[in-house]
């Protein structure tokens, strides 16, 4: 009787350990995707971040070209070039070749 009752409490401490141990793996694993997902995401916000700074980066280098100089001064300053005329079209935005009876 003693015997069966030692044997059922290995058997039982060896399930239970086991179990345990399965439950601690699985629980790991878990956390280890969710970590991998963590960092995948993380990786794609670099990427994002890296390709902004590119950008600006050519931007910056662009702003400092005399073509974008020039381009800014005469869009947004109205400048002209010295003996230069600049026409304004008034009918811009009219359609000059349109029926007026429709």
């Amino acid at each position: 009787m003693k015997k069966k009752k030692g044997f059922r409490l290995k058997h039982l401490l060896l399930f239970l350990f086991i179990f345990w141990l399965g439950k601690s793996l699985i629980s790991q694993r878990v956390v280890i995707k969710d970590a991998e997902k963590e960092i995948m995401h993380k990786k794609e916000e670099i990427a994002k971040i890296q390709r902004e700074i590119e950008e600006l980066n050519n931007e910056i280098e662009e702003k400092d070209s005399l073509d974008f100089v020039e381009k800014t001064a005469r869009e947004e300053l109205k400048m002209v070039k010295p003996r230069e005329i600049m026409y304004i079209d008034k009918n811009k935005d009219k359609r000059p070749f349109v029926n007026p009876r429709n």
